[in-house]
């Protein structure tokens, strides 16, 4: 008897996702390989030369300590901590320290900008779910966080010392992976080049680093046409580079000797250690290349995915890696002699050239995974204001992570050259790289405890025990290689502190500005003294006014007031706001209150988004989504009113976020009401689509304009306004230290923070607005 088992056409459909979906990712894994494992890819290429230039070999210990250091450090490092911990801190798919400090900043308040507001908390991708009151450690570390500013501005300036380190690091790798590769090759054990080598002798050194530079010179150029592309073209070479680092690894391993798999037993780390002593510990400033590009994994996130990075590392990088390692070990116990040229010399010779000419275009792509590392760490500290606004360009439709800067590749590109003009010594490069390497490795840690402790809420024990081990393991390395500062080490740390004192100023001076505008705000007694007609003439038409207030009038109003001769009868009070997630729902961007009575026809708008979101509106698609949302609001208002005469009693606080923009009771509440929010709560499985535009969910039963002649003549001012046109009101702002304050702070305030807000993108470089519908006002901000 035959059964006919048939499969629902839906069970089809999710069978068939589900095969898009894994082909996807394993499609986004391969692209990963040009991308983030570039540099550790060709680490094998230097790792066992630095080594053992401090450890000459006088024993199989020193092979086997050596390569059992290699392989743990890789084991531990990479793939425990990364792979299975740190990857699973991303905040909503992004990566790097700064997406560990939004995370951080959504559970506690440690920002030090004071624009937050409860509705932030309503956003669908806050996803805050706060320590529960029996997890008292929880509580306890979260109260300490939000009530001590020291603590909130230590556990910044840790932020910003680990991005300043990315951004050395992508000045660092481009040079070390181009530089050493090229004269790794001089040194390579064939003939015809060992000759040109001696011959030409004078001229091999500028000829090197003129070659590196032309290198340098194409990697960055090429940046422009974004990761995607950038990583489908490399993807290839480095996935081929990877199979023949394993498969002469293997070869070498059964060839030589395959008992240096004894090296899997720790002891020989300890015996090694034993054995060298001083020199052994120097050694680790060798080892640590092993990893460098490590961060990447977690900085290069936004580009890609947690599944993708994992796979691509756990099932091709980690395994070749070991066999590369493996291989040359091997090759060592018979040739100790040939420490100083172990990857070429290792090579068969059948494969040279071939292997050569693969070996300089990995190469060249090491350094591509901090390159776009940096641009992301850069472009997150810009949204939550750390850093001076640039000009961002995305770079794929798909991937909103996928981004390039120009500024920060132009500096990177001129950096490099100079490293690698001056630099003429790998060695120094070498130890140079290690500080910042290791040094975002400590930064990372210290915050993913954070994490663990604050929001995952992770058993004390094994809280403590990640930092114990994996801090411990970075601290030994961070010793090893500081102990190399005068031989190059200071760069890193030059350019780290560069750009942290960058970072700080740009933050320390947007939060005085922002406390400024909150002293100076225009108090609502003098708005209701000026009257409706604003002590001016009131003419058809809606004025943006652009402002960093959440709350209350700013101050550059009044300066429109006083000189212009007229002021649009529709005033919106446009805030542009950063929240601590990576994306904001276009449905859920906006929050509109009333300012002032009806009469007076004035509004705030916050425009809420994410380090992620991509702020490329048209100026007329945006005012239309302004109006088509301030008629939603308006209507809303009117039944919120209606419903308010026939409770009295009724708190409409529960139903909608309130404001404090002025003194004036009921006059500024935020009357877009989150019932959307509420809802959501009570109905988790509620589709988001059913959700009005714009933040705004109108019930079904919206009253009729008929009903409310207020509302009818409110709506038809509106319109009115609408098509006598939009003027966009900027504020042309310069800030000063006040002449009480201290020197170093005019110094900062009145020099620094002000070179950098002149030469920085302007705030309306975004809004691509006709001239002629703007007006800028100066004003001077006393800080």
């Amino acid at each position: 008897m035959r059964v006919r088992v048939q499969l629902p056409l839906l069970s089809c459909v999710l069978l068939l996702y589900q095969d898009i979906s894994t082909w996807a990712t394993v499609a986004l894994a391969f692209q990963t390989l040009g991308v983030v494992y570039g540099d550790m890819g060709t680490s094998p290429l230097y790792v066992f030369t630095d080594v053992f230039s401090k450890v000459p070999i006088e024993s199989e210990v020193d092979v086997l300590g050596a390569l059992s250091t290699v392989m743990y450090t890789i084991a531990l490092i990479p793939l425990a901590k990364y792979v299975f911990v740190v990857l699973k801190a991303n905040d909503n798919g992004e990566g790097g320290t700064f997406a560990l400090y939004s995370l951080i900043a959504r559970y506690a308040k440690v920002s030090m900008l004071p624009n937050r507001q409860p509705a932030d908390e309503l956003i669908s991708s806050f996803k805050l779910k706060l320590p529960t009151p029996e997890l008292e450690r929880a509580l306890h570390i979260k109260e300490i966080l939000e009530t001590r500013r020291f603590l909130k501005t230590l556990l910044l300036l840790l932020v910003l010392m680990g991005t300043s380190m990315v951004i050395g690091d992508g000045i660092l790798t481009p040079a070390i992976s181009v530089f050493p590769e090229l004269t790794t090759h001089l040194r390579s054990k064939n003939d015809l080049i060992t000759k040109m080598t001696i011959i030409w002798m004078p001229m091999v050194a500028d000829a090197v680093v003129s070659v590196s530079i032309v290198i340098l010179l194409a990697l960055f150029g090429i940046q422009q046409f974004g990761t995607g592309k950038v990583g489908f073209m490399f993807a290839p070479i480095l996935a081929l580079w990877f199979f023949s680092l394993g498969a002469i690894g293997l070869y070498n391993l059964v060839t030589y000797d395959i008992s240096v798999l004894r090296a899997l037993n720790p002891a020989y780390i300890y015996f090694f250690f034993q054995k060298n002593g001083v020199a052994a510990w120097s050694a680790l400033g060798g080892c640590v290349l092993c990893i460098t590009g490590a961060e990447a994994m977690f900085a290069d996130l936004g580009h890609f995915s947690v599944k993708a990075i994992q796979i691509a590392f756990t099932f091709v990088v980690f395994p070749c890696l070991l066999l590369a390692y493996l291989g040359q070990a091997a090759y060592l116990m018979k040739h100790p002699d040939s420490a100083s040229r172990i990857f070429y010399n290792s090579v068969p010779e059948s494969l040279f050239w071939p292997v050569f000419i693969l070996a300089s275009f990995a190469a060249m792509i090491a350094s591509q995974a901090m390159i776009s590392a940096t641009f992301s760490c850069v472009k997150q500290s810009m949204a939550l204001g750390c850093f001076p606004r640039l000009k961002i360009i995305h770079t794929s439709r798909k991937r909103m992570g996928q981004i390039y800067i120009p500024v920060i590749n132009y500096f990177l590109m001129t950096m490099c050259i100079i490293v690698v003009a001056i630099f003429r010594s790998t060695t120094d490069i070498a130890n140079a790289y290690g500080i910042a390497e290791v040094g975002v490795m400590i930064v990372t840690t210290t915050l993913v405890t954070l994490v663990m402790l604050l929001i995952w809420q992770t058993n004390l024990v094994l809280a403590f025990l990640f930092p114990l081990v994996f801090g411990s393991i970075e601290l030994i390395y961070l010793s090893a290689v500081l102990s190399k500062l005068l031989e190059g080490g200071w760069l890193p740390l030059a350019f780290a502190s560069f750009f942290l004192c960058v970072m700080y100023i740009w933050n320390y001076g947007s939060v005085l500005k922002y406390q400024s505008e909150v002293r100076e705000k225009i108090s609502m007694d003098l708005m209701h003294d000026l009257g409706s007609n604003l002590g001016t003439v009131r003419v058809p038409g809606i004025g943006l006014l652009y402002n960093e207030l959440v709350t209350g009038i700013p101050s550059i109003f009044g300066q429109y007031l006083l000189s212009l001769p007229a002021i649009q009868s529709t005033i919106v009070f446009v805030c542009i706001k950063y929240v601590p997630v990576p994306v904001v729902p276009q449905e859920e961007r906006f929050l509109f209150r009333r300012v002032c009575p009806k009469d007076y026809h004035m509004f705030r708008c916050v425009a809420r988004y994410g380090y992620k979101d991509v702020r490329k509106e048209n100026h007329q698609a945006f005012e239309q989504l302004l109006v088509e949302s301030l008629e939603k609001f308006l209507r809303r208002e009117a039944q919120d009113l209606a419903l308010e005469r026939d409770l009295n009693d009724f708190d409409m606080d529960s139903v909608s976020v309130t404001g404090d923009d002025g003194a004036g009771a009921g006059t500024d509440d935020l009357r877009t009401p989150l019932l959307m929010n509420d809802q959501r709560r009570e109905e988790p499985g509620a589709s988001s689509q059913a959700a009005a535009p714009m933040g705004l969910l109108l019930p079904s039963s919206v009253m009729s304009s008929d009903e409310d002649p207020s509302l009818e003549y409110e709506l038809s001012a509106l319109r009115e306004a609408m098509e006598s046109g939009f003027t966009y009101l900027l504020a042309h702002g310069d800030v000063r230290a006040k002449k009480e304050s201290f020197f170093l702070k005019k110094l900062v305030i009145n020099y620094f923070y002000a070179f950098l807000r002149k030469n920085c993108r302007a705030g309306a470089a975004n809004l691509k607005v006709p001239h002629m519908n703007i007006l800028q006002v100066g004003m001077t901000y006393m800080v």
